[in-house]
């Protein structure tokens, strides 16, 4: 069955308008779409290098969470505890360096998953 050239030239038109200005719903569904399947692929990752026995694989994320962790607490005990010895015993020496804690907190809030985007999304009512 031929097409009259009305449906034919409508038909044009709402494809290339489409494609010009998309439906900003569907554009925004196919976003989420291919966030989750990221999101899952990369969860399946992670369960995967869990599960080895090599310990450079399955080691790192306790590796960073231990240097967090001992990091933080030379920065808040041991860094004090240096400088009051210090001013105790040797008085004349400088003061060591305190390297950047705030890069710590990045590191330890994504560690935790404490950026807030869990509290979003109940707020919203996801599951």
């Amino acid at each position: 069955m031929a097409l009259d050239p009305l449906t034919a030239v409508s038909e044009l038109a709402t494809s290339v308008i489409n494609k010009i200005w998309p439906d900003k719903s569907e554009q925004e569904k196919q976003q989420l779409v291919a966030a989750v399947t990221l999101v899952q692929g990369q969860i399946d990752v992670n369960k995967e290098e869990a599960k080895s026995p090599n310990i450079f694989v399955s080691g790192w994320r306790p590796f960073i969470g231990w240097i967090c962790g001992i990091s933080l607490g030379y920065t808040y005990l041991g860094y004090p505890l240096l400088l009051w010895a210090q001013a105790i015993w040797f008085p004349t020496l400088h003061a060591p360096i305190l390297g950047n804690d705030g890069m710590l907190y990045e590191l330890l809030f994504g560690m935790l998953g404490l950026g807030g985007l869990r509290t979003f999304e109940k707020w919203k009512g996801v599951a």
